[in-house]
């Protein structure tokens, strides 16, 4: 990639036409200069559907606004910075500071970071730009959007301009899409995000969420088993074109709660757990009935306006979950937090984002440059474009790492003669557990040794598996995949990884 991208500039250079085009050489320099910034991942979805609060979670702090502030209506980029700061971006280029206010009133879900914009216009700016010291921003920018069906047309076009823009040229890496529920026009923009981001290789990093799983359920205890089976069910759904590498059931609540747990929460909990259990479900019936001043508070140690305040930082299912764990035997903040964490699906969203993004951010930043490249030198043509798009094309169209992410997403989706112990083998392969040998090839950590033996193995098995006379064109086609994974462990392992 880079070695095409000297060569593009060079050519430019070296074109009169566009010797005196400053412009041009900076936009080179930008698309190669993304090779070296962190990857970009852009959370999207239905209006009210819960990004905000997962940008959050996924930081561990109150960064982005919730309430419905102008600020949420505006593309919101949050990066690495040494100190906190934002910027607004305006259109014509101009840049101006935004204070930050840390709200302390209303519900807690309202709280947190807000961002003044009394004194700016809404429709004159492009999107927001936040520095802030938090290690999850250091290898990875995440851009909070407004809700794809905003009663706003000028809203909802603010977030299809940075994922579908008009001129094709991709702005962001990856893409985690938060659903409530599945209609025509989420496929649709799925679609359109997959050939954008991938190019003709579909869904390379697209990725879904059930998201506010724990209203799925009601508030239930069991809201997230509920919550999984229509992950599932998305699944199945969004699997049929593609367009998506998985779905997770998240509550981005409780996860951003579990990170931000307090002290006085956690006492306040224990007093609760402790009541007799028949006489707390009673009281937990309903929302109202929890939280109301009346006699039944009188049964309840904890008073309304903690009990008020505890709804709002975890949900009716937070409180469930909370107590149950507690009753469970778990006696300290820290084993509680991190318990709502694994249950609140945030682990299970981060190992799917650390396997199909982080590991792969160096092919992803390189594809979307890539797509960035051909399209600058289809508008801008010089005398070696066509050179220029015959060393681009065949990167885009075979490069085996692509094959691999495109077979993670269409296995969930495409039959295949393998049996069930095959697949989870193959899977894991071609890096759907993980890019490293050892997540590859199965292997223990602590087992270094094996993996010359294991490799060959492999190559071999799924080499005998390719040619087997009864296979379709697309299992032949994961086995070859398989193959070619095997055989670069292989060679590897022979240059002494």
């Amino acid at each position: 990639m880079r070695a095409i991208l000297g060569g593009t500039i060079a050519a430019y250079r070296a074109d009169p036409a566009y010797r005196q085009r400053p412009d041009l050489q900076r936009e080179l320099e930008r698309i190669g200069g993304r090779l070296n910034q962190p990857m970009r991942i852009a959370l999207a979805g239905t209006l009210k559907a819960g990004k905000s609060t997962l940008v959050n979670a996924l930081v561990g702090e109150d960064i982005a606004p919730t309430d419905a502030t102008e600020a949420t209506r505006i593309v919101t980029w949050f990066r690495h910075g040494p100190t906190p700061k934002v910027t607004a971006n305006h259109r014509g280029g101009r840049r101006s500071n935004v204070p930050i206010t840390r709200r302390s009133d209303g519900p807690a879900q309202e709280r947190g970071l807000t961002f003044d914009m009394a004194m700016l216009d809404s429709d004159d700016i492009v999107d927001l730009d936040v520095e802030w010291p938090a290690a999850e921003l250091t290898d990875a920018t995440i851009i909070d959007t407004p809700g794809t069906s905003s009663l706003s047309r000028d809203v909802s076009a603010r977030t299809l301009r940075l994922l579908v823009p008009d001129d094709g040229v991709p702005r962001v890496d990856a893409v985690v899409f938060l659903l409530r529920t599945l209609n025509a026009a989420d496929i649709a923009l799925l679609k359109q995000i997959g050939q954008l981001v991938g190019g003709s290789s579909g869904a390379l990093g697209v990725i879904g969420v059930a998201s506010r799983a724990d209203e799925i359920g009601a508030g239930r205890i069991d809201a997230m088993l509920s919550a999984k089976d229509v992950a599932q069910r998305f699944t199945a759904e969004m699997d049929r074109t593609g367009i998506c590498q998985a779905v997770v059931p998240v509550s981005g609540l409780l996860a951003l709660t579990a990170r931000t747990l307090r002290q006085s929460e956690f006492v306040a909990l224990e007093k609760l757990a402790a009541v007799e259990p028949a006489a707390l479900a009673k009281a937990m019936l309903s929302v109202d009935r929890f939280v109301r001043e009346d006699g039944s508070e009188a049964a309840l140690p904890v008073d309304a306006a903690t009990r008020a305040a505890l709804l709002d930082r975890f949900g009716m299912f937070g409180i469930r979950i909370s107590i149950a764990v507690l009753r469970a035997g778990v006696t300290d903040s820290v084993a509680l937090a991190d318990e709502l964490l694994e249950r609140s699906g945030l682990v299970a969203l981060r190992e799917v984002i650390d396997q199909q993004f982080a590991q792969r951010s160096d092919l992803l930043k390189a594809h979307t440059a890539l797509l960035s490249l051909r399209q600058f030198v289809q508008r801008n043509p010089v005398y070696a474009t066509p050179q220029i798009l015959a060393d681009i094309e065949p990167l885009l169209a075979d490069t085996h790492a692509f094959e691999e992410l495109r077979l993670i997403s269409q296995l969930r989706s495409r039959s295949t003669t393998l049996n069930p112990d095959e697949m989870a083998s193959l899977r894991r392969l071609i890096g759907g557990s993980g890019t490293d040998a050892a997540s590859r090839l199965g292997l223990r950590a602590d087992a270094p040794d094996d993996g010359p033996r294991a490799a060959f193995a492999a190559a071999q098995r799924w080499r005998r598996r390719a040619d087997h006379p009864l296979n379709d064109p697309f299992t032949a086609r994961a086995c070859r995949a398989a193959v070619r994974s095997a055989e670069a462990l292989v060679a590897d392992y022979a240059r002494g990884r």
